[in-house]
């Protein structure tokens, strides 16, 4: 494939495909073919903000020199970071129902936080179910992308993200900014303390995460990795489960057809299959690797 010369850089199907895999082999995310375009835009702007004037130095320089930082701007690019507050709202009712029958404080992971829409509503969900905006309850939030985490710690958004939240939500969640902070909310101080931001690669062959969790929220990422991948980030949810603990898909995932540790409870809401089980070979597996 000859080069597009009206482009600002050259950007081969070469180049397209050395993209493809490192950024399979850095965060597991699959590109199809018709990503070419989209991986230009988001990586052109890395050549602008590096001085590098083409593609094929740039991933040499990204290989050859192994910059944390710069591994870090590429993975963050290439990240889909699509969100908004109660987003598949089916969801929170079904969580707010489960965690209402704990008698023990609650537990959760926010396996993609995104810019933190996902994890203030889960917030919101638990201030809503235990009535009170000092639940007993910790969520963790991580994410691959720190530009992502860095907005969701702060917590401020332009007014029209909350435009479909209902006024009692707003008004009860979101303090409305002021003179030069006018069109923009900050999430309420007491539902930012709910929540740990952290960044974590799926990936990573460990995480640092504690467990157990009484429900997870993983939607709408495993779309970006093959089956094979979905199937190993899968085996490593289940030992961070509480036996009785919720795993939350996105509408377009499913992962009855990857994994046999979980079964369907409702639409994209799984459950362990056989908790007591799973969980006694996970302990098993556990001793004899400390013996």
């Amino acid at each position: 494939m000859k080069a597009d010369t009206s482009k600002e850089f050259e950007f081969s199907s070469r180049d397209f495909d050395r993209v493809r895999d490192l950024i399979y082999k850095k965060a597991g995310i699959s590109l199809a073919d018709s990503k070419q375009e989209m991986v230009y835009s988001r990586l052109a702007r890395r050549l602008r903000a590096t001085g590098i004037t083409s593609f094929s130095v740039y991933l040499d320089c990204l290989e050859r020199e192994q910059s944390e930082a710069e591994w870090e701007a590429f993975t963050n690019a290439l990240t889909t970071n699509l969100t908004s507050f109660f987003r598949e709202e089916h969801h929170f009712p079904i969580l707010a129902e489960h965690v209402s029958r704990k008698n023990e404080p609650v537990s959760i992971w926010c396996s993609a936080s995104s810019t933190g829409e996902e994890p203030y509503s889960i917030a919101m969900t638990l201030c809503e179910a235990f009535g009170t905006l000092k639940p007993p309850a910790h969520i963790i939030a991580t994410d691959i992308d720190t530009n992502v985490l860095g907005v969701a710690a702060k917590g401020v958004y332009n007014i029209d993200r909350i435009e479909k939240l209902s006024p009692e939500r707003t008004k009860k969640f979101f303090l409305k900014g002021k003179g030069a902070q006018d069109g923009l909310v900050r999430v309420r101080q007491e539902l930012r303390d709910l929540i740990s931001f952290k960044q974590l690669n799926l990936l990573d062959d460990t995480w640092d995460l504690k467990g157990p969790f009484d429900a997870v929220f993983c939607r709408n990422v495993m779309i970006y990795f093959d089956k094979p991948t979905q199937g190993k980030i899968l085996k490593k949810f289940v030992p961070l489960m509480k036996n009785d603990g919720l795993l939350f898909a996105g509408h377009s995932e499913n992962f009855l057809y990857v994994s046999d540790a979980f079964k369907l409870r409702g639409k994209t809401v799984y459950e362990l299959a056989d908790p007591h089980a799973i969980h006694s070979r996970t302990m098993r597996h556990q001793h004899k690797g400390n013996s």
